[in-house]
């Protein structure tokens, strides 16, 4: 029995509500098509389809083997159309989560160049610093920066790895001195960035190994943008990953506090639902961002 094809047969008998009507779509005959149910019901155990001489019901059973099968054809389609693009064709409407950070200083830039490649392509960005569910949000791609993603059902690719490091202002420092040792972070209005594993408690890592500093940070915020804002007006001592420190650094609005020390690094993903929801548009749209990384 060519398991396939009698899936394909019963979808179009479940949703044509007839043996006869599915035999004509299928250029087969209604026998035929009765023989290969019954031959899968056995096969299975069970009973998918009751039939009377006036009506036809799907069994429980037989709900579950339609919804797996509508599944199964479905994602088989999918990567029948993909082999059939090639080169593949980027179109259709592309739907990316990120942080408010890594959106407003890594995608945006990048977005106009991009979006001028493939005039053809509708694009939602979504910017939050919360995980969302991707799969409730219907998000073809999702940006995470993790020290390492949790198992799960989504596919996770490493696009990049992110630096993460202390800075304050010429400002604050000026007036509050600048630390020489990691122990004296301690003693410094330090601001922390709430959604941070390292809230809290710092993970140095450096020259003479690795020290660990306890915190309690008097200004917390959950936006890496205001983070630096904070800094730059000389309101304290913080980390900052290197995508939104890059700029301030360059025009001496931050100063890199001891710059033999380290947080951890990182790693930015690219997550999708499935290996199958890597298709044209998000593979053009990952080449994108490597390329700005």
């Amino acid at each position: 029995m060519d398991k396939l094809s009698v899936m394909q047969a019963f979808r179009r008998i479940v949703e044509r509500g007839s043996f006869a009507r599915a035999a004509e779509d299928l250029g087969v005959s209604p026998a035929l098509l009765s023989r290969e149910i019954k031959l899968l019901e056995e096969s299975l155990g069970t009973t998918l389809l009751t039939r009377t001489t006036r009506s036809m019901s799907l069994t429980d059973a037989g709900r579950l083997y339609y919804d797996e099968a509508n599944a199964i054809l479905g994602a088989m389609a999918q990567v029948e159309d993909r082999i059939r693009d090639g080169a593949g064709v980027v179109r259709g409407h592309l739907k990316v989560n990120a942080s408010s950070s890594f959106g407003q200083t890594v995608i945006a830039p990048m977005l106009p160049d991009f979006l001028d490649t493939y005039p053809d392509l509708r694009l939602s960005l979504s910017m939050d610093d919360r995980v969302l569910d991707m799969v409730e949000g219907g998000f073809d791609v999702s940006i995470r920066i993790r020290p390492a993603m949790p198992d799960s059902a989504l596919v996770a690719r490493k696009i990049g790895t992110m630096r993460q490091r202390i800075f304050a202002a010429p400002a604050y420092l000026e007036k509050a001195g600048a630390p020489q040792v990691p122990e004296d972070i301690a003693q410094h209005r330090v601001i922390g960035f709430l959604l941070a594993d390292h809230l809290t408690s710092w993970t140095l890592h450096g020259p003479s190994g690795t020290k660990i500093i306890d915190l309690d940070p008097p200004v917390r915020v959950g936006n890496s943008l205001v983070l630096r804002d904070l800094l730059i007006a000389g309101q304290g001592i913080g980390t900052l990953p290197d995508f939104v420190s890059k700029e301030p650094e360059a025009q001496g609005e931050l100063v890199r506090i001891l710059p033999d020390w380290e947080l951890p690094a990182p790693e930015i993903f690219a997550v999708t639902a499935s290996r199958l929801s890597m298709d044209a548009k998000v593979t053009a749209f990952l080449d994108h961002l490597r390329a700005a990384l």
